[in-house]
């Protein structure tokens, strides 16, 4: 083995060595827990562990509960995948534009939600859209429209978490789309305007393709993480009201945390997880149809 050889073997060894640790042997550990009935019991002994195959499976597919909380989950990824892409797609254009100063301002300004504590903002958005106190049912209160109970009306709960998450994750696509808008060529777009190619024409045309890449990446990233919602639904609505905003990870939690059904969160937690790998690889699959891979 020449030194070089050796070298790359010296760097490579720790990350995999860290990636089967700390990713392979718990996703390996968690397939098989899905198939035992551990719970509080078998915990504290574990002579009390049963095999009992795929039982919490069959237990999943007939509860409604988990069913509620697909569609929840289901819900916000299809209201807010869209949303997200398209809102920082749009101010990365933006931002791109040579009418726009004090762009790097306005880079900071719009990623810090991004890298902010994810619990600390949503406490903070709990309080904004507070009934009584918040500031956003102050300033309805102060133009003669009547508060709104934002995070307690199930017809408003989904809207209210998904704008928050929308303002969470909104910077962090937008840093994408802007890296990938400033390798499009300047000299293609300014001949495309020359040949009379209006703003949509020129975007459809030339800056759509040459971004193909970033729009996939952050497509995928951005459903992977609207399937795994969690955190903001926990803090802000307590997956209330009426289980309006009970996702699948909070269903997961709840059954592993709660209830300590650890071998039913373990079959959530594969089920999740063969459903996010089947959609990348469903998108990938398409993006290579478009040519954007």
């Amino acid at each position: 083995m020449t030194g070089e050889a050796r070298a790359a073997f010296a760097f490579v060894v720790p990350v995999l060595a860290a990636t089967a640790l700390f990713l392979v042997v718990p996703t390996i550990a968690g397939l098989a827990l899905s198939l035992t009935d551990f719970d509080i019991y078998a915990l504290a002994r574990l002579a009390d562990l049963r095999w009992i195959g795929g039982s919490n499976y069959a237990a999943l597919a007939h509860d409604p509960l988990f069913w509620r909380a697909v569609g929840n989950t289901l819900l916000f990824a299809g209201l807010g995948v869209p949303a997200a892409i398209g809102t920082s797609l749009a101010a990365a254009l933006l931002l791109d534009s040579a009418t726009v100063g004090w762009k790097p301002v306005w880079r900071l300004l719009l990623f810090a939600p991004y890298v902010t504590t994810l619990v600390a903002t949503a406490l903070v958005w709990r309080y904004v859209l507070d009934t009584r106190a918040g500031l956003l049912n102050g300033a309805l209160v102060l133009i003669g429209i009547a508060p709104v109970d934002w995070l307690g009306d199930p017809a408003t709960s989904i809207p209210a978490t998904l704008i928050f998450i929308v303002w969470k994750v909104f910077g962090y696509n937008m840093l994408v789309f802007t890296a990938a808008l400033a390798t499009v060529s300047s000299d293609l777009r300014e001949a495309a305007r020359l040949d009379g190619a209006g703003p949509i024409a020129r975007f459809r045309h030339v800056v759509l393709p040459a971004i193909g890449p970033a729009l996939v990446l952050a497509t995928l990233l951005s459903v992977a993480n609207f399937l795994q919602i969690f955190a903001e639904p926990y803090v802000m609505t307590h997956g209330g009201p009426a289980q309006s905003t009970v996702t699948i990870l909070y269903f997961m939690f709840d059954e592993g945390f709660t209830w300590w059904n650890l071998g039913t969160a373990s079959a959530v937690a594969v089920v999740l997880f063969v459903a996010i790998a089947a959609l990348t690889v469903g998108q990938a699959r398409l993006a290579t149809r478009l040519e954007w891979l």
